[in-house]
């Protein structure tokens, strides 16, 4: 069970992680990068429901995740809330509509209309993950929900409206308690696959209540069995098959959260990372013949440094010290670091959290969604954590944190340092709610990285980057052999002899999605050398010379 208790020991290990040495802030570095909050001008009326009644079933702690994607094609991002639903003892008062799943489109001036009921997307399961991709090729983005339940595929119509496809997708699998979810393409045949995480085996009938004191606490995972992830073969004519089995996928018992689909080893094809709660981390190695080994252990991911398990959440991936290859940022519960995995190559990691400065800022709250994003352009990769508890008696038993919290923003300094800034950088900051999903995307087209965040209970709240900008470029992918969207694709930017890399990944950070088109900052750059993109399985793409400060689309 997931427990927070406050004492002497780990009051001492957050001053020995935070480096205490009464400097004061004139040692802190500059603050090159600023958030500022629009959420009141923008129009969204959403607010996020967990659906509780006061009986702290577990499937209220792990809400939820957001989407951002351009669902209807008109060149500007758009935002798909996921929200609960009235659990059991919960009853909605007459005549009151049950909660519901939202869409907004952008409407290109940081304002957004909900169009829901116009999509068709009448969504009011119980959402947990999201992702989004084009599974069958038609152009257009489509939208999986990992649900409480049963899971929802909702096919993209390519008119601005959705139908539900699940029935003939067959994906809608046996009713569970979601996580993440990720689109991939397990075996380079151009169309996508589709994997599933699963958290653990709880019903109504099995709920368990942990009492502390004279307080009640919602149970951890480990009060329940763990269940299999899934994993979807797309057959190519808008069916999947479940190939679970046979792929070594299903002998991977976890209580999984986020997921992300990426090539870690960088041989070409693309692997999966589940985040754990409370047990190692799950990392499946794609041969490229459609089977998969579990090797979290060898590739140093499942645990911390020390050999740690921790209660894992979100999962993000880019390259923050700039020597060319993905690094894992991975998010954990209160009184646990987050873990910050420096890629070694020759499919290696090794923590590297407390030389990188990471620890200190983010060790007492419950951490969640994140970002590995470049706010101020200047070429490197920022760190944007999401915080809150889901229990609102967690103070009582650790007085380093509580229901709501800021969350928290570190500016990468170079040289694989990060300094937190995140009183320093806006009044984005200063927003305290229990924020779960993240995502990141370019919301007004400006050529900077804007944020989604989706609070526990509570309207979401959006932030409006402002930071001072240099030169930058933002490369969509259109694939021909590959999937449309090009997911599973690398791409290299080379700018004043400096190389960034970046991969296309469908479903990242806590049950979220986010970032489909890539956003290199190019700081003083005054031209471009080189794009490279690497296709998946499928050869090489290189422009030379193109212009900065535009979205450059590169067809295979």
């Amino acid at each position: 069970m997931r427990r927070c208790p406050c004492s002497l020991a780990s009051l001492v290990g957050l001053l020995l992680l935070a480096g205490f040495s009464g400097s004061g802030i004139a040692d802190e570095p500059a603050c090159s990068i600023r958030l500022t909050d629009v959420t009141a001008r923008s129009g969204i009326t959403f607010r996020h429901t967990d659906g509780g009644s006061g009986q702290r079933y577990i499937v209220e702690s792990v809400v939820a995740g957001v989407a951002t994607f351009d669902y209807d094609g008109d060149g500007w991002i758009d935002i798909y809330f996921l929200n609960g639903a009235p659990l059991q003892g919960t009853a909605l008062r007459p005549g009151q509509p049950p909660p519901r799943h939202a869409l907004y489109r952008n409407n290109g001036d940081w304002t957004f209309t909900d169009v829901t009921e116009q999509a068709g997307l009448r969504e009011s399961g119980y959402g947990l993950g999201v992702v989004a991709g084009d599974y069958d090729n038609d152009g257009d983005p489509d939208l999986f929900l990992n649900n409480f339940g049963r899971c929802v595929l909702w096919a993209n119509n390519g008119d601005g409206t959705f139908s539900d496809g699940t029935d003939r997708a067959g994906v809608a699998g046996p009713e569970h308690v979601g996580a993440g979810a990720s689109f991939f393409d397990m075996d380079s045949d151009g169309d996508l696959d589709l994997f599933v995480a699963s958290y653990v085996d709880f019903t109504y009938e099995n709920h368990v209540v942990r009492t502390i004191g004279k307080h009640r606490f919602h149970a951890g995972p480990k009060d329940y069995r763990p269940t299999p992830d899934r994993l979807y073969r797309n057959e190519g004519d808008g069916t999947f098959r479940d190939v679970s089995g046979p792929a070594g996928i299903a002998a991977g018992l976890s209580a999984g959260m986020g997921t992300l689909a990426f090539d870690y080893d960088d041989d070409g094809d693309t692997d999966i990372l589940v985040c754990n709660d409370a047990g190692p981390n799950l990392l499946f190695q794609n041969d490229g013949q459609e089977k998969f080994a579990e090797v979290g252990l060898l590739a140093g991911v499942a645990y911390d440094g020390a050999g740690n398990p921790h209660s894992n959440m979100g999962v993000d991936s880019g390259d923050y010290d700039g020597d060319g290859r993905l690094d894992l940022f991975i998010t954990g519960f209160s009184s646990q670091a987050p873990i910050l995995f420096r890629n070694l190559g020759r499919g290696q990691f090794e923590d590297a959290t407390n030389r990188a400065g990471v620890a200190a800022a983010v060790f007492a709250p419950a951490d969640w969604g994140a970002g590995l994003v470049d706010f101020d352009g200047d070429g490197d990769r920022d760190l944007f954590v999401a915080c809150g508890h889901f229990n609102d008696n967690i103070h009582h038993i650790d007085a380093r944190t509580a229901l709501k919290v800021p969350n928290v923003l570190l500016m990468n300094t170079g040289g694989g340092k990060f300094a937190d800034v995140s009183r320093r950088c806006g009044d984005g900051l200063k927003v305290v709610e229990s924020t779960r999903g993240a995502a990141f995307d370019d919301l007004d087209n400006d050529g900077d990285m804007d944020a989604v965040l989706l609070n526990a209970n509570a309207p979401p709240t959006i932030l409006r980057n402002d930071s001072p900008l240099g030169a930058w470029l933002q490369v969509r992918l259109q694939g021909r052999a590959s999937s449309r969207e090009g997911i599973g694709a690398r791409v290299r930017v080379t700018a004043a002899g400096r190389t960034q890399v970046a991969e296309v990944h469908a479903g990242r950070g806590y049950q979220s999605h986010y970032g489909s088109t890539l956003h290199f900052g190019l700081g003083g750059a005054d031209r471009i050398e080189r794009v490279e993109v690497r296709w998946p399985g499928k050869g090489t793409t290189v422009l030379a010379h193109p212009d900065a400060n535009r979205v450059l689309t590169v067809r295979e």
